[in-house]
């Protein structure tokens, strides 16, 4: 590189999160979340006086969910540390390193606030790709892993991490096998005002590893790709020697970057001008690269483009050269969309997002483009690179992985993750609406027996069947869900009043009497459901379920295939 990299290239801009001093760490806490973000800042009329991290979120004390409440002020960073937009990456880095910070603020010349700088930037900078290509991963692991057990409390743990200054932790979940919870999933626990649960209930599984002798190139990709921070590196056995993330392959290329990539960048810079050889090898890097390379003039004329580019276009260099980029439009993304991204170009001279676009066949395709403005001495754009790779398949994935995640394998329907979500949002609005809101547990009455009789495949079609039949019984805006085995979870929001509800129940009840004919069965199975009522039998999402669970039992218990309501002085139905 001939001229020092800014951070204004790297840092994170557009609208930067902000709370003012009075805001619950919950509400900092479930802004962040949203907006996946590591940070936030704290203002004072208009004026920046603190910040809160993720890493902050570990000194809050789960054990008191009261604290989730207290006033983000009372835990937040300050001063703010800053920077000026004009500093480059590699004296942007020695300021991480001395102050021992992992974000700071950028101004711009009148010392505005225009961005943030974290670590994550740093280490997603094109210019540490020399060092994480020759390095394994195994060079920059610094430690064994910090491992917890799945029967430790929220609260142990994240003393534990804020203790050691880990950003995250393995969790051994005994059978269930091993987990991670990290610095973010710290904040969304507090975003969602978590209880002290035990750390098994909230790790993620399963943990994504990534092997000791990859190139440290490998293990930045996979976490691109995953839209992650954290890897587990095994060895050849598959044992797990630590974890690794941004900070980490930051921390083992500050001194190379510091000492020598600026210096061999520029040799590289001043030998490509002069020497033929380099200038025909950097050819060859770029013919033989994975991601497609598209050069345009300054009036985004086509001049160049790789083997790379034909390979994931369908479109050859003669196709398009002279031509404009407008050709691979999909016409998914409206003019808004191109007006950002050419504001951003004007602005900061790169654009980097994801964008839809069409092959020479006419399908579609997902990728991630990087557009950088190249300069003269002068300061005038001469040129627009364009970098892309496709993802679409990664998009496929990503989605499989959410159905995996929320939704039942067999049913389809949503899962007890998903059910408490919707739950939890579903007690707020009731709440803000001073509405009723119903939690139902359904039960099918002995399903064991069809299982034990006529095989489980029988007892899945069964589920199928049934869970057929409640959907045509509940409402758009209803949620059914299956916990498990033959238990399930109706949740009625906005009931107008609790003859309803009974409504609802006595259609479930009659709709599961009908027979069910599976491969020349003629199957008979009642239902017990049990009812719990917001807010009279509880205002959180366990105690409704737990309240309906306990209801459920009490119909078994009188005869099966009636329901009855949680709370003993109700007026009762079955």
């Amino acid at each position: 590189m001939g001229q020092p990299l800014p951070i204004s290239r790297i840092m994170h801009t557009g609208v930067l999160l902000q709370c003012e001093l009075d805001t619950t760490i919950a509400d900092a806490a479930a802004r962040m979340s949203e907006n996946s973000v590591s940070s936030i800042l704290i203002t004072d009329g208009g004026t920046v006086v603190g910040i809160w991290t993720e890493h902050d979120a570990l000194a809050i004390d789960f054990a008191d969910p009261a604290k989730f409440r207290q006033p983000v002020s009372t835990v937040m960073s300050s001063p703010v540390l800053s920077l000026p937009a004009t500093l480059d990456a590699g004296e942007a880095a020695v300021r991480l390193r001395d102050t021992g910070k992992r974000h700071f603020l950028v101004t711009n010349s009148s010392g505005e606030p225009v961005g943030i700088l974290s670590q994550t930037d740093l280490a997603l900078n094109q210019g540490l790709e020399p060092y994480l290509r020759l390095r394994e991963v195994r060079a920059a692991v610094p430690r064994s892993p910090l491992v917890v057990r799945g029967d430790q409390s929220l609260a142990e743990v994240a003393s534990y991490m804020h203790r050691h200054h880990a950003g995250a932790v393995v969790v051994d979940c005994d059978e269930e096998g091993l987990g991670i919870l990290t610095e973010r999933d710290m904040v969304r626990f507090i975003a969602r005002h978590t209880s002290n649960t035990l750390v098994n209930e909230l790790a993620t599984r399963p943990l994504l590893t990534v092997n000791e002798e990859d190139p440290l190139i490998h293990a930045r990709d996979l976490l691109i790709d995953h839209r992650i921070r954290h890897l587990a590196v095994v060895n050849q056995l598959g044992e797990v020697t630590g974890l690794i993330g941004y900070h980490d392959m930051l921390t083992g290329a500050e001194q190379m970057y510091l000492d020598d990539l600026r210096e061999a960048l520029e040799q590289r810079d001043q030998a490509l001008a002069k020497s033929r050889r380099t200038l025909q090898l950097a050819e060859r890097v770029i013919e033989s690269s994975f991601e497609g390379i598209m050069v345009t003039d300054k009036d985004v004329c086509i001049e160049f483009v790789n083997p790379a580019f034909t390979q994931m276009t369908g479109y050859t260099a003669e196709e398009v050269i002279g031509r404009s980029p407008d050709l691979l439009s999909s016409g998914r993304h409206d003019s808004e969309f191109y007006r950002r991204m050419w504001n951003s170009l004007e602005t900061h001279g790169y654009w980097r997002g994801e964008i839809w676009n069409r092959r020479k066949t006419g399908e579609l395709y997902l990728e991630l483009l990087t557009i950088t403005a190249i300069t003269d001495d002068d300061g005038n754009t001469t040129h627009y690179a364009g970098l892309f790779t496709d993802i679409t398949q990664n998009r496929k994935n990503e989605e499989q992985i959410r159905q995996l995640a929320y939704y039942d394998a067999l049913t389809g329907v949503p899962n007890r993750r998903l059910l408490e979500d919707r739950l939890d949002h579903a007690i707020r609005h009731a709440h803000r609406k001073e509405m009723l809101l119903a939690v139902m547990f359904m039960d099918l009455d002995r399903f064991k027996e069809v299982n034990d009789t006529l095989g489980h495949a029988v007892g899945d079609d069964l589920l199928l069947q049934f869970t057929a039949r409640v959907k045509d019984c509940l409402r758009e805006d209803d949620t059914l869900a299956r916990l498990g085995g033959d238990e399930f979870i109706v949740l009625l929001p906005e009931m107008e009043q609790l003859s309803d509800v009974f409504a609802v129940a006595d259609r479930l009840i009659e709709v599961n009497k009908r027979p069910y004919q599976i491969n020349g069965n003629h199957i008979n199975v009642g239902s017990s459901i049990g009812i719990s009522l917001y807010p009279e039998d509880g205002t959180t999402v366990q105690e409704l379920i737990n309240g309906a669970d306990i209801a459920m039992y009490r119909a078994k218990r009188d005869g099966r295939n009636r329901y009855k309501l949680f709370a003993p002085n109700a007026v009762e139905s079955a």
